[in-house]
């Protein structure tokens, strides 16, 4: 009779334990949530930061997704941050519209349930910040002053163009104007504000400051959205002067590889989007991070430029 029941639960056994482990190793092999908001998708930029963070995600076994507002408005990404935290992920990385200030409640609201929040692209003193994946914005504005001090004389007058994203491209212009000033660069005007994502407010601008500052010898922008417009508003005017962006997008990259514009500032948009998730998954595993991890910037010239179009349009395809 023993025998009997033997041979009968021996199976059962076997069956029941393969279905322990089974389910065990399920649960051990869960794969770490992590959602990434960024500020939108309108500008090819927010796409290369995307594409990095989706490689990291295939790269180190990752349940993620890349999010942004349909807008790029406060409230838009305030209401996505909202509809995010309800899906507990286990990290949060996120690259705040103007101000993380403008969105600190819902960030709040993610620290009280300890999910940790890493910020990317846009830096911010949030007492419960992880980490931030970037660049030094001052360091950038600093290389851009010199690559523009560099074809220009002493005495020389500039115009500094900057966007709405008042602690990244204030401090690259701040970076900027201290190089510039080193090497006595005058600064002719400066203006602020304005819209990567318009242009037209651009091109009127730049047409301005040239009736009101005939005497300009170049413009740094802080970003490639705002120096492209301004390069066609000079091409059309036939004039020539150095226009330094800070970006590195393909179209820039494009005018430096043929020549049109000799050099440029570039980040690492990818990179940065790769580091973040890497960095995210040391965060899920309780790692110490580095509270500043830099993405890095490169310069551009006629010689590196193909290489690195090249590696973006590839992203875009």
């Amino acid at each position: 009779m023993f025998n009997k029941w033997k041979r009968f639960l021996l199976p059962l056994f076997i069956i029941s334990a393969i279905g322990i482990v089974f389910i065990y190793k399920q649960l051990g092999e869960e794969k770490p949530k992590v959602v990434v908001v960024l500020r939108g998708f309108d500008l090819e930029y927010w796409e290369f930061i995307k594409a990095g963070a989706e490689k990291g995600f295939e790269d180190l076994g990752i349940d993620g997704k890349v999010v942004a507002p349909k807008t790029e408005t406060v409230e838009a990404q305030r209401n996505l941050l909202e509809s995010v935290l309800k899906e507990n992920p286990d990290v949060l990385i996120v690259s705040p519209i103007y101000s993380a200030d403008n969105i600190n409640s819902e960030l709040e609201k993610f620290a009280k349930k300890d999910i940790p929040v890493l910020f990317i692209y846009a830096d911010d003193n949030w007492k419960y910040k992880k980490s931030y994946i970037g660049i030094d914005n001052l360091d950038l504005g600093k290389k851009a002053g010199i690559l523009i001090a560099s074809q220009l004389q002493p005495g020389d007058k500039v115009a500094l163009l900057s966007g709405k994203q008042p602690i990244v491209d204030g401090e690259r212009i701040r970076g900027a104007k201290e190089s510039l000033e080193a090497v006595k660069i005058e600064i002719a005007t400066e203006k602020k504000g304005l819209p990567d994502n318009n242009p037209k407010v651009v091109r009127a601008e730049i047409k301005s400051i040239l009736r009101e500052h005939p005497d300009i010898k170049g413009v740094i922008a802080s970003s490639d959205y705002i120096a492209l417009p301004v390069l066609e508003v000079l091409q059309e005017k036939g004039i020539e002067m150095p226009v330094i962006g800070s970006s590195g997008i393909p179209e820039m990259l494009e005018l430096v590889k043929e020549g049109i514009v000799s050099s440029t500032v570039a980040q690492n948009p990818y990179d940065m989007g790769y580091i973040s998730v890497q960095t995210a998954l040391k965060v899920k595993k309780g790692e110490r991070v580095n509270p500043y991890i830099d993405s890095g910037v490169d310069i551009i010239t006629k010689g590196n430029a193909k290489e690195r179009l090249d590696f973006l349009n590839s992203l875009l395809q």
